[in-house]
């Protein structure tokens, strides 16, 4: 088992080290919205003192975590979207009739694309540094858990939507219906008193969105910080989108048993 752990995350290092563009597009994006998106806000949005913060904040700095959690949203449907064409081209159903037992490799799977997050979000960490975001220097290593947790749950979500894409050509319509109104309904661009200012009904989704979650999680660790809430959140959609992910690719019960 371990073997074979070794070997999906390797084909992930491979698969990410070849498409050298995924890399550059995974650091763009967060970036556009760093410098262009929050020049822009800068002025019209003010920002009272709230927890983690112990004084007032720019608004490029509030939104770091968030473009952290939309870096490994942002992953994590690229995998699903992996596991589609793995499975068009006959890869997956190889992979899922090898003598290991499924969910093993469906978690090495996880487990690899969320290394591969996790190294896109330290170096986009890096480089928003350079551009005078400064955070407390233990927050870089105190928010590594939260990073992990937020990932897996964020590819277990692709690991549940891959099981129910069937051509790639659907993948369009995923990101449209999921990943933007999931990024846009949560704190990772507005505090969610923001929200709450404008419509309670707004305010009540964002808070609970999973993603909201995660990136309050990501948010209190980099400030060395523990949010046991968002933390319990996390964790539970985790657990609820793995099960339904494993659901989805039992060939006597899911989807996967009329696609493979």
């Amino acid at each position: 088992m371990i073997a074979s752990l070794i070997a999906i995350i390797a084909r992930e290092a491979l698969r990410f080290v070849h498409q050298r563009e995924r890399f550059l597009a995974a650091l763009v994006r967060p970036l556009v919205w760093l410098l262009v998106f929050a020049a822009g806000f800068r002025a019209a949005l003010g920002l009272s003192i709230i927890p983690p913060y112990q004084t007032y904040i720019t608004y490029e700095t509030y939104i770091v975590p968030g473009l952290c959690g939309m870096i490994l949203l942002f992953n994590g449907m690229q995998s699903s979207l992996s596991l589609v064409y793995d499975r068009e081209m006959g890869s997956m159903r190889l992979l899922l009739t090898s003598p290991q037992p499924r969910w093993w490799l469906l978690f090495s799977k996880l487990i690899g694309s969320t290394a591969i997050s996790i190294l896109q979000v330290y170096a986009f960490l890096a480089i928003a540094a350079l551009f005078g975001i400064t955070l407390p220097a233990w927050g870089y290593v105190t928010v590594l858990p939260a990073l992990l947790v937020a990932g897996l749950m964020l590819g277990a979500l692709g690991l549940l939507l891959s099981s129910f894409i069937k051509q790639l050509e659907n993948f369009a319509g995923v990101m449209n219906f999921v990943i933007f109104p999931m990024f846009f309904l949560s704190s990772a661009l507005y505090p969610l008193w923001k929200m709450a200012e404008s419509s309670e009904l707004l305010h009540d989704i964002c808070a609970a969105n999973p993603f909201t979650h995660a990136v309050e999680l990501i948010r209190f660790a980099l400030y060395v910080d523990l949010n046991l809430p968002a933390l319990g959140w996390t964790m539970l959609a985790t657990a609820l989108f793995t099960a339904a992910a494993l659901w989805g690719y039992d060939p006597a019960r899911g989807t996967m048993r009329r696609k493979t």
